[in-house]
């Protein structure tokens, strides 16, 4: 079949994208190795590794298009040439995502594993930053042989097998030809070496579990849930291999009067009503100290005041969220005959109906029989 797009199931008209795409999912499908004994899905992985092959490159897709298949293959490999030759490494880019490229080159001793721990702050300090000693139970490069893991007066001895790469490479044949695989040295376990005379300390892993002290500075700005990483300070490697690293997982104790939206801040501030009716000046307790905060005539519960660069720092930045101050006006529950009487003066002049004080009484005696 030589119509290349309806082998990849793809239209005349599709981007480089589409084709690479449909590609991945056919090959998947039809890779030898997921069919070894079906020679049908052989000759078909052939068959759209060549279409892809032309349909990728630009110019051999444009002569395709022009001249059809035999056009295509006039200045450019066949299929038969395209498996043996220098196009594999194309292949299996395509079909992998290139994910052997962050495997060449020699392993040496393996990396340590990375630690987690949780790191509990209050409320002003994740919005402020801190510093923060932390005790951790980790492998700790071992102090007597250096992390070399062998016993004093004597030294590692440099992996036959793998040449001290701590890699091994294996060779196999297959359809597509010559495979190349590599994975972890079997003799040397990865470290490139082996050691003879083990040290009596750490038994050969130049490493030890110890607990340790771990000074961490919290940035301005973390939030609760965030995971904050340190380099190189989790496991130390086996024989001098580079050591993992730190996560922290943060967790924030609530605050008994703010509440955090982002880099934002909100909070209450209660005022009586006949402070929101004339308005006032009140002294708020920020989280940077005490500011005045301007209740205007007439305000109602719900109003909010804004204290600009009053909330969280962002992380890494200079500028600071703002407060926002939510206003609750609160109502009298309990009034003297005198602050009664001044209220119903007031409701008289605004025109506003209120219970006369008699039905208030007479309400009053009713409820208290029956309570």
């Amino acid at each position: 079949m030589d119509d290349f797009y309806a082998l990849l199931g793809v239209s005349r008209q599709a981007s480089a994208d589409e084709i690479k795409r449909a590609y991945r999912q056919l090959a998947r499908e039809l890779h030898p190795d997921a069919n070894p004994d079906d020679a049908e899905a052989h000759e078909r992985f052939k068959e759209i590794t060549a279409a892809y092959e032309t349909l990728s490159d630009p110019e051999r897709r444009q002569r395709y298009d022009t001249f059809g298949a035999a056009g295509a293959r006039g200045s450019g490999p066949d299929a038969g040439a395209f498996f043996g030759g220098g196009g594999l490494g194309d292949i299996f880019e395509a079909f992998f995502g290139d994910a052997t490229a962050g495997r060449r080159g020699p392993s040496g001793p393996p990396r340590g594993a990375d630690a987690e721990a949780v790191l509990d702050l209050a409320f002003e300090e994740a919005v402020f930053g801190a510093e923060r000693e932390l005790t951790l139970r980790l492998p700790v490069t071992c102090g007597t042989c250096a992390g070399s893991g062998a016993a004093e007066g004597s030294k590692p001895i440099t992996c036959e097998e793998c040449g001290g790469s701590g890699e091994v490479r294996r060779v196999r044949q297959s359809i597509l030809g010559q495979m190349v695989t590599s994975g972890p040295c079997g003799r040397c376990g990865g470290n490139g070496s082996i050691v003879d005379r083990p040290c009596a300390d750490c038994r050969g892993d130049g490493r030890r579990t110890e607990e340790r002290v771990e000074a961490v500075t919290v940035p301005a700005g973390v939030a609760h849930g965030q995971t904050l990483r340190s380099s190189g300070r989790g496991a130390a490697g086996s024989r001098g291999g580079q050591p993992g690293d730190l996560y922290l997982h943060v967790r924030v104790r609530p605050h008994d009067r703010f509440e955090r939206d982002g880099v934002d801040l909100h909070a209450e501030l209660r005022v009586s009503f006949t402070q929101a009716a004339l308005g006032t000046h009140v002294d708020f307790e920020t989280l940077d100290g005490s500011e005045e905060v301007a209740v205007a005539p007439g305000t109602q519960t719900g109003a909010i005041v804004r204290l600009r660069g009053r909330g969280v720092p962002h992380v890494g930045g200079r500028s600071r969220g703002d407060l926002h101050v939510h206003i609750v006006v609160e109502t009298p529950t309990k009034l003297t005959p005198a602050q009664e009487e001044l209220l119903r003066t007031l409701a008289k002049e605004r025109n506003e109906p209120v219970d006369d004080a008699s039905a208030a009484g007479l309400l009053g005696r009713i409820r208290s029989a029956f309570s």
